[in-house]
């Protein structure tokens, strides 16, 4: 009964988020790109969702896994104090799980990608389930001034995190045509601004202990959007640049390998920290996720110093061992010498110092 039940799960998982990808992906990136030819979409991501769905499930019955899931614990739990206790005059950075991020930018809380509930999937009760909670409870975060979001797929954009997080102060910044999700879940519009890909905001911290100018900046990603069977790609989805004093940021989203990390590179860097995709890979998707020589390449690519992977560790979503992706790219960046940073979800990152070299995977 169990298994019957995994396999009845995963079908409709499969089936509800894999046929959100369409030819309309065309359109999207026209869109986006508008007002720059600078880049332009892989046709090789329209092809039949519902083919490689179904493909997928076929390989789910057949297939016999192992190490699809970790035997121990490896979140370090995070409590509001030790957020509380860290000054005002650096950013900090706190893997929480997944692509959730928490940063403490000069003393305001900044949130990518938040995602707390149990399970990526439009129901409680079916859909990938975590390995283990994130680093802090939602309950426990201090009071968070800025929410960005890559795009709309469950893992990225969960209905009970933005609930939670929707009040009168909190902003929310997110792609093209996601405002009205978050309009959605109980987000005021007056609280949201969109983006188009190349966009920039420019923030001033006028607070008693700063006098800070920060740029944040939309760019792209060779992904897709949806939610439901009737959304295919009708909302954007990109990267984040992050331009904090002294401090230069890109966090990746979710996305594919292509030249667009070059011209992104070019336009904005050197960083000094990328938060890059390193999990969820997969030959039927090969064009929307990057593998893990991928990603040093396209670290690489954007010129950034410091690597920290990212969107592993905490979802079964594709067929690898669930270590596979840290394995991976440790050895790839040892080749490349590439300077890899693993911290654990839950273990607090101050950029002077971003670099943690313990293997808590193995």
């Amino acid at each position: 009964m169990k298994k019957l039940s995994t396999i009845v799960g995963l079908l409709a998982f499969i089936i509800l988020i894999a046929c959100s990808s369409s030819n309309q992906a065309d359109s999207a990136y026209a869109n986006a790109t508008q007002n720059s030819n600078e880049i332009s979409g892989d046709d090789s991501t329209n092809r039949s969702s519902l083919s490689v769905g179904l493909s997928i499930f076929k390989r789910s019955l057949i297939q016999d896994r192992n190490n699809a899931v970790p035997n121990d614990k490896y979140v370090q739990p995070l409590k509001r104090a030790q957020l509380d206790a860290l000054g005002n005059e650096s950013v900090y950075v706190v893997k929480l799980g997944h692509s959730s991020i928490l940063m403490k930018v000069y003393g305001k809380y900044w949130l990518i990608d938040p995602m707390f509930s149990e399970r990526a999937s439009p129901v409680s009760f079916v859909g990938p389930k975590r390995f283990e909670a994130a680093a802090i409870s939602i309950e426990d975060l201090p009071k968070v001034d800025k929410v960005f979001i890559s795009h709309n797929h469950y893992d990225h954009l969960d209905n009970d995190t933005i609930e939670f997080l929707s009040n009168d102060t909190t902003l929310f910044y997110v792609p093209e045509g996601v405002d009205e999700n978050l309009a959605s879940m109980g987000v005021s519009k007056a609280n949201i601004q969109t983006f188009v890909w190349w966009q920039e905001v420019d923030f001033i911290d006028n607070s008693d202990y700063n006098n800070r100018e920060f740029t944040v900046a939309f760019t792209p990603s060779q992904h897709f959007s949806g939610r439901t069977l009737w959304d295919k790609n009708d909302t954007l989805w990109g990267s984040w640049v992050f331009l904090l004093d002294e401090y230069k940021l890109y966090f990746s989203g979710d996305t594919g390998y292509f030249d667009g990390f070059k011209i992104i590179g070019e336009k904005y860097g050197p960083f000094d920290v990328s938060f890059m995709e390193n999990g969820a890979y997969d030959d039927l998707w090969k064009t929307i996720h990057m593998f893990p020589a991928q990603t040093v390449q396209a670290h690489q690519d954007l010129k950034a110093k410091v690597l920290i992977p990212i969107h592993n560790s905490t979802f079964d979503l594709a067929s690898h061992e669930w270590d596979e992706p840290l394995n991976e790219i440790l050895k790839i960046s040892q080749e490349k010498k590439v300077t890899l940073s693993t911290p654990r979800f839950g273990e607090i990152i101050d950029l002077k110092k971003p670099i943690f070299t313990e293997h808590w995977w193995k």
